[in-house]
């Protein structure tokens, strides 16, 4: 079944892959993220149902999409556009952000090879497909 958010989601990647510009796809993280946020005094941390934004006056502000625990299996999550978080999130904070990261679905062997400059993408016997 395909749904609205995923035929928007299509049209993002389409639209970042025409543009050759991958800042324009979203990356995952816990709602607890927020939470730092909320607990500052000089942070204004603003929602709606499905939208979001931190804000520290003068010094940053970052919008990001709340997606309801009840579509996850119980855990809130929220999404930024990677292009967002490098302008927007001071590189101090990106640690914060990254141990929040959702996990996603992938081998881990290809991740790793990725992350090898001229590594061999090879990690055993061919298969089929079946």
């Amino acid at each position: 079944m395909t749904t609205s958010t995923h035929v928007i989601q299509q049209s993002l990647l389409r639209r970042a892959l025409a543009a050759r510009d991958g800042g324009r796809l979203h990356v995952r993280f816990a709602a607890a993220v927020v939470d730092r946020y909320r607990e500052q005094a000089s942070a204004q941390v603003m929602r709606t149902r499905t939208v979001g934004r931190i804000a520290l006056p003068g010094r940053w502000t970052l919008d990001f999409g709340i997606v309801d625990g009840q579509e996850l299996a119980g855990s809130a999550e929220v999404h930024v556009p990677f292009q967002d978080l490098v302008e927007r999130l001071p590189e101090g904070e990106w640690d914060h952000w990254i141990e929040h990261l959702v996990e996603t679905p992938a081998s881990a062997a290809f991740l790793q090879m990725r992350m090898t400059p001229s590594a061999c993408i090879d990690d055993g016997e061919t298969q089929d497909w079946d």
